[in-house]
């Protein structure tokens, strides 16, 4: 019982800890901070932004020295999440091992641990390739995306484990569940809604990322309408072209006004279909009043997506500054993870 406990405490501090990754990287991202150390895995070829300054000042006294501008505060904030994502990438390797020397002990997972080395790793490209690609807008986006599955996969694995730990039946596969057990799963339809919401939030997030690293939050200022209209005018086409070749410094956007505008308004269609279909999918889970767990689990995501929705108004409307456009990636973490509990409440054996 001690291993899986071990395990859960582990999970629990890796959760926390992608979470911070996630928000911290929205902060970096948001306060421009992306190439503030414009190499990698160091910082101007330093461990620490001190380095680089030392460095720099050493290098000021010798005239044919080449010397780049380093803005302190910028890499600072970019080595910050640096340390944190490979702290956390270190915990997820230790649960994976640990997983391995004990994967003899009945409910030990197996497979989710190493599918967050693989997440981990890829992360860490994704990190590389933000920083030689000039902030590439489809790479940081990724790095985003990827950040939320990351946190996703432990969290479900906490959950697992949590559960484990806590029942007399530790050690028992969840699929071992009786026929009494399998009657309170929901029904189908309501498993469908749930999961169609939870797509429908992923690819919002997916566009809330293309907004953000595309620097087009701020295309429409207004609200309820944007650019003083119901329907503005935007460039669709040229929006959403995924790649734009290597050589390009994408740092503060290079897209017209309005391409920008596009990007924006259609975020904020996504967030109305995405509204929608997690109401009607909290809604529908309500009504199964013998589900206790999927009726709380419901209620949460409707606190969670109100609490969003108040964070992206109030956003827009005090333009746009920093601490709020944090509090709305970290927002997102959250309805997302409540989004996962629903999912995972209607269909637990």
């Amino acid at each position: 019982m001690y291993r899986i406990n071990t395990l859960r405490r582990l999970a629990l501090a890796a959760t926390l800890l992608a979470f911070c990754v996630v928000v911290f990287g929205a902060y970096v991202r948001v306060t421009d901070a992306g190439l503030g150390c414009p190499d990698w895995p160091g910082c101007y070829g330093h461990v620490t932004p001190t380095g680089a300054v030392a460095a720099a000042s050493s290098a000021a006294t010798d005239p044919g020295a080449a010397q780049a501008p380093i803005h302190v505060g910028k890499a600072w904030r970019e080595m910050i999440h640096r340390y944190i994502a490979s702290t956390l990438g270190l915990i997820i390797v230790v649960i994976a091992g640990l997983s391995l020397w004990w994967r003899r002990q009945p409910g030990v997972p197996r497979g989710l641990p190493w599918v967050l080395v693989a997440l981990v790793i890829f992360q860490g490209l994704l990190g590389m390739w933000t920083v030689l690609h000039k902030v590439n807008p489809l790479t940081v986006t990724l790095h985003l995306v990827f950040g939320l599955t990351t946190l996703s996969v432990l969290w479900w694995l906490w959950v697992d484990l949590r559960r484990l730990g806590n029942s007399p039946w530790a050690g028992v596969p969840a699929g071992g569940g009786s026929a009494a057990a399998l009657l309170r799963r929901a029904p189908a339809f309501v498993r469908r809604v749930a999961l169609i919401g939870l797509i429908a939030l992923a690819l919002q997030i997916l566009l809330g990322g293309w907004t953000s690293t595309n620097y087009a939050a701020t295309a429409c200022p207004d609200f309820p309408r944007c650019q003083a209209a119901w329907w503005p005018e935007a460039n669709f086409r040229d929006a959403f072209v995924p790649w734009r070749g290597l050589g390009v410094n994408y740092e503060g956007g290079v897209l017209a006004p309005a391409s920008r505008v596009a990007i924006h308004f259609t975020h904020r269609l996504g967030a109305i279909v995405a509204t929608l279909a997690l109401l009607f999918a909290a809604l529908s889970a309500w009504r199964v009043r013998r589900d206790t767990h999927g009726r709380w689990a419901a209620g949460v995501v409707v606190l969670a997506l109100g609490l969003q929705l108040i964070i992206g108004i109030s956003m827009v409307l005090q333009g746009f500054p920093v601490w709020l456009a944090t509090a709305h990636n970290a927002g997102a973490a959250l309805l997302l993870l409540a989004t996962l509990a629903l999912n995972r409440a209607l269909r637990r054996i």
